[in-house]
């Protein structure tokens, strides 16, 4: 008899999953951009995407994509002390959307492709503007701040065509106790389906 996995375990093993795919994206991204495209002004990351996309399916545990993706890119690209904490403090401003989840609900973003995009949307605004703040509160000039913005408009469409995509897929884009529950539901409609067919 095969044993069944905690909700707990499934959680974890869920967040290892999407976040350790992010470590290997960002990395390869990161080391793409300080390689091969030096020249280019603007960056790609990924983390506001899948943080966003976690945050829907476990709310606040968000927080470990959202600080492990921002630590693995300043790993990658060399960065100072100051930008560890600029980039893995100031993501946390991501989590500003848990409070905007729990009011609109996260069916709302599979009934709406607008509202789906503004979310993926301001995921990746929120985490630009908490390295915007925390740069400029560790005394930075307002120039410096302000490029940890300016740099990262492709992130900001990749969430949004991340998050788009992602709605349609089934369970991808959907609170994870909600998908177990509907999930158990099918499954059990399914053998009791099968069961009448059989006594018939």
């Amino acid at each position: 008899m095969k044993k069944q996995i905690t909700f707990r375990q499934y959680r974890a093993m869920d967040l290892f999953i999407f976040t350790a795919l992010l470590c290997v994206c960002e990395t390869l991204i990161t080391l793409g951009a300080t390689r091969w495209f030096t020249g280019e002004p603007y960056t790609l990351s990924l983390t506001p995407a899948v943080t966003a996309i976690v945050m829907v399916r476990w709310g606040g545990f968000a927080a470990i994509p959202a600080v492990l993706g921002a630590f693995v890119f300043c790993l990658v690209s060399g960065a100072t002390l100051p930008q560890y904490v600029i980039y893995c403090v100031g993501n946390l401003a991501v989590l500003v959307l848990t409070q905007v989840l729990c009011r609109i609900g996260w069916k709302r973003l599979h009934e709406s492709v607008l509202l789906a995009m503004v979310f993926g949307l301001l995921a990746a605004v929120l985490m630009q503007l908490g390295r915007f703040l925390i740069a400029l509160v560790m005394g930075n000039p307002l120039a410096v701040c302000v490029g940890f913005i300016a740099t990262d408009t492709l992130s900001v469409l990749f969430a949004v065509l991340l998050v788009w995509i992602t709605r349609n897929l089934d369970g991808v884009l959907e609170d994870q106790k909600h998908y177990l529950k509907r999930v158990a539901e099918e499954m059990e409609k399914e053998k009791y389906s099968q069961g009448f067919d059989l006594d018939q």
